[in-house]
């Protein structure tokens, strides 16, 4: 009998060892190959594991119906942001002689990036804090009631309070939209990111459209040479907000009735509430009628995931976790930085290009058409030329020698070089042809820069980093704006310095330390 025994335990013991063994490899995930961007650094081992399993779980689901309306109507917040931030550009001046040319002419635009700018640190360390899904909801509705409003500004320090509300509302849409899409979507259509951008000359061009329709009749517009200007015969630049605000306040009922987004599985998963994660992610399988076997059992034998909260939600300890997040390792450190001197160095590139564009031409004896209605069009065309940029972007991005990386820099050497071309402008069919070319080639490093940022950046702390890179990019937008107030723009050396900017972006693409092409964010 004795023999007999030690076989029996020896079997127990290998059955224990076996289990254990599943159990590990079931947590590690190992049954998917592809590799986690920031899976190699040294991050939470428990994180990394849950994360994998994640991942696996949403390209087991693969592209739904549901990918498709995140992408056009979180496309769509792609398109307020840019039409909220160029409408107060377009408006300014009508506005500005009705109220009796009194205060600075410039002060929408300083108003408009001042709430671009809270909006954009608000929405995203709220995202981080309480999730995804309040701010994604929230901030379109905010937007929309203040540019309703603002077209019934009864003078220019209310409309320039108006104006910073519809900023605040607008101003974390680029963080929200790509972070929800993005924690949504299957590892092989991550480079729809970059596409998704085509969305904001979509808003430019609406933007064009609506101007061109109410900012040309003489019936809404008084003559901004004249003396007098009174609000009744100056109502186009109202409408221009009433039709906006209308738009917008359509497309944030949208989101709520078509979307009915969920809280995201990643930030779910951050938040260590793994049932409500599995849940989530079982729902959409089977809503799709696709294969998930992700359950929670596998994520519990991973354990508990420290350090993405603190004990409060509102806190300087919550706040403080962010922040260091973004720098957990030097790697992840490094990469942050340099992110946010990307959007530093566009966000005064692009503008203060634009601030000394006018005079210079000027200065050249190339004068713009006069007609309003050619005004329009050629801005409208510029606008529409945007569009296309992030198409030839997110072909490029998914090749495996560019990715992401190499696609910016290309985007930055080419803008760089048409924006010394612009010295050459000798006529106004070029200056239309330079702007949109250049509409065209910016849009490729900017829409690629809009979706590598969120790719890197930990999910945890996902909206807090792209919040403070546009934040940064914000801040440049006041200046250049300041700039364009008490600066001699009869100078031509802006133009050479603003090549040279977009030079500087190349070689800080150059050195991003982390390729996201043919891995899955984390």
């Amino acid at each position: 009998m004795a023999t007999n025994d030690k076989p029996q335990e020896l079997s127990r013991s290998e059955k224990d060892t076996a289990m254990e063994t599943k159990s590990q490899t079931t947590c590690d995930g190992s049954v998917n190959s592809k590799e986690d961007i920031l899976a190699l650094q040294d991050l939470d081992p428990t994180l990394n594991a849950k994360m994998h399993l994640v991942n696996n779980a949403i390209d087991e689901i693969g592209w739904t119906n549901y990918h498709w309306k995140l992408f056009v109507l979180n496309g769509f917040g792609y398109a307020v942001d840019s039409l909220v931030t160029l409408i107060q550009s377009n408006i300014a001046a009508p506005a500005f002689k009705e109220f009796g040319s009194i205060g600075y002419a410039n002060g929408q635009s300083i108003a408009s990036y001042t709430g671009l700018l809270v909006g954009a640190l608000f929405w995203g360390f709220g995202a981080d804090m309480i999730g995804r899904r309040w701010a994604f909801n929230i901030s379109l509705f905010i937007c929309s009631a203040a540019a309703i409003v603002a077209g019934a500004a009864p003078s220019w320090p209310s409309l320039g309070l108006f104006v910073a509300l519809v900023g605040f509302g607008g101003g974390g849409n680029l963080i929200l939209d790509t972070t929800v899409f993005l924690e949504y979507l299957p590892g092989d259509k991550q480079w729809v990111l970059t596409l998704m951008a085509c969305w904001w000359g979509f808003g430019q061009a609406i933007t064009g459209f609506i101007c061109w329709g109410f900012l040309v009749p003489k019936r809404w517009n008084c003559d901004l040479d004249g003396d007098s200007c009174p609000r009744s015969s100056n109502m186009g630049w109202r409408y221009v907000y009433f039709t906006a605000g209308a738009l917008v306040l359509v497309l944030s009922i949208l989101r709520v009735t078509i979307v009915r987004l969920k809280e995201t599985p990643k930030y779910q998963l951050a938040a260590g509430d793994d049932a409500a994660l599995v849940e989530n992610i079982q729902a959409l399988a089977k809503r799709y009628n696709r294969p998930c076997s992700l359950t929670l059992e596998q994520l519990e034998a991973c354990g508990k995931i420290q350090g993405t909260h603190g004990e409060s939600r509102f806190s300087l300890a919550e706040f403080k976790i962010h922040v260091s997040g973004l720098f957990a390792t030097k790697k992840i450190g490094l990469s942050t930085i340099l992110i946010w001197i990307s959007w530093t160095l566009i966000g005064l590139a692009y503008p203060l290009f634009y601030v000394f564009l006018s005079t210079y031409l000027k200065v050249r004896g190339v004068s713009g058409p006069t007609d309003p209605f050619l005004v329009w069009r050629n801005y409208t065309l510029a606008s529409i030329s945007g569009i296309f940029g992030p198409i030839l972007a997110g072909i490029l991005c998914n090749i495996k020698i560019l990715g992401r990386r190499y696609t910016m820099v290309i985007g930055a050497l080419v803008t760089m070089a048409f924006f010394f071309g612009y010295t050459a402008v000798n006529t106004s069919d070029e200056n239309t042809a330079f702007s949109c070319v250049i509409a065209f080639c910016v849009n490729i490093y900017y829409s690629c820069l809009y979706a590598y940022t969120p790719e890197v950046l930990p999910s945890a702390h996902r909206a807090t980093g792209n919040g403070i890179a546009v934040a940064f990019n914000r801040i440049m937008g006041i200046i250049s704006a300041v700039i364009a107030t008490v600066a001699d723009t009869r100078t031509t050396i802006p133009i050479y310095i603003t090549a040279a900017l977009y030079t500087a972006m190349a070689i800080v693409a150059f050195l991003f330390p982390f390729e996201p092409y043919g891995r899955r964010s984390s």
